[in-house]
């Protein structure tokens, strides 16, 4: 409802404009040549009567020719001025908003260690409200605990909170209560610049910058090295695709990268996670978009990333899943079972209902792929 009467304000005002458009954009064209026109006829009658000589009137006609496009350029100039200060108010009103995440008072860089990460009793909801206008919680009591350097697999339906983990372990979201520790310290207590640091992410969309590729994989150290890049590279499955392009390494992608393909930008995605080195890796749904054909390619080299560190995957693939030493399922906001893949396939049928519904309805039965 809130889109629609944005949209039929946005409608409105559109055609507003076209209106005054259609109005004043002819008038802008006629009224030269109406002068044009007048000029010729009363200063040729004035031309016959000898009034004035006929280099008089041409020259008139220079000047007036002459005077003509820089009044049309100052109109378009008001107009764009007009423009570029709503604009201008619009992106003030963002860099003045404060920030809802700041550091507390006493906040303090984050422990040495190796990324343990532990949530106890959290709630939490978006906001959003249910008809008895309480919000509607994601997580509800939800209790995790990732022992440094292990990997976890998140998995649950569709809105169960699974993205929602990853988000507030760098702090995107503040808690309702509970709370979510990255080696023994709250990461509300943490400098949220070394907490997100700490903290690499490769979401299943991707955003990209203009720029070049290895611009965008150095993008969380601009002074890596280009042996630093390629590695990650490699290790992310995007080398060779990278050293096909006409300027390799240099080659600017554009706005978002989407002169390529989803897979090749999650792979430079995943890529830029690697070159980070965080303590804890998150991977949200990162093979989603990659090409069947090279996903193996690419499990494998997160295979070796995620070795010795501390990764949360969320993931629908049985594939993928099995990446993770741990798997955890996620069920109205609290975790309902844990184990691994193969254990809780064998003995947890919300489990098999949850990779069932992620793979498809089956053509003959409900078996799911493994």
């Amino acid at each position: 409802d809130r889109l629609g009467a944005a949209a039929d304000d946005v409608y409105r005002e559109s055609m507003d404009a076209a209106r005054i458009r259609a109005t004043f954009l002819p008038a802008l064209q006629l009224l030269p040549n109406v002068g044009l026109i007048t000029v010729l006829g009363i200063g040729g009658h004035r031309v016959v009567d000898g009034a004035i000589s006929l280099g008089s009137l041409v020259a008139f006609n220079f000047y007036l020719i002459l005077l003509i496009w820089p009044l049309r350029m100052l109109g378009m100039i008001i107009a764009n001025g007009q423009r570029a200060s709503a604009a201008a108010q619009r992106v003030a009103e963002v860099l003045s908003t404060d920030p809802v995440v700041v550091d507390s008072p006493d906040a303090r860089p984050l422990p040495s260690g190796r990324g343990e990460i532990r949530f106890d009793a959290v709630d939490f909801a978006y906001g959003r409200e249910d008809g008895t206008g309480a919000p509607i919680p994601v997580l509800d009591g939800f209790d995790l605990h990732v022992e440094a350097g292990t990997s976890v697999a998140l998995v649950g339906a569709t809105g169960c909170g699974k993205s929602t983990v990853g988000r507030l372990i760098p702090r995107f979201y503040d808690v309702d209560s509970g709370t979510v520790r990255i080696d023994g310290l709250d990461v509300a207590e943490a400098s949220v610049a070394e907490l997100r640091r700490s903290v690499g992410i490769v979401f299943e969309e991707t955003f990209l910058f203009s720029d070049s590729i290895a611009a965008n994989i150095a993008f969380a150290d601009p002074e890596a090295s280009q042996e630093s890049i390629e590695r990650a590279a490699r290790l992310a499955g995007a080398h060779d695709f990278i050293a096909d392009l006409e300027h390799g390494y240099d080659s600017v992608i554009g706005e978002r990268g989407y002169s390529l393909s989803g897979g090749q930008r999650q792979r430079i995605a995943i890529a830029r996670a690697v070159l980070a080195e965080p303590r804890v890796l998150i991977l949200d749904d990162a093979t989603s978009s990659v090409d069947p054909t090279k996903e193996h390619e690419i499990r494998d080299a997160l295979g070796v990333v995620m070795e010795g560190r501390t990764t949360i995957v969320i993931a629908h693939r049985p594939a993928t899943i099995a990446l993770a030493d741990r798997v955890v399922l996620l069920d109205q906001g609290r975790a309902v079972a844990a184990g691994t893949h193969d254990e809780l396939l064998a003995t947890n049928e919300r489990y098999r209902e949850v990779l069932a519904a992620a793979a498809g309805p089956a053509e003959d039965d409900t078996e799911v792929p493994v």
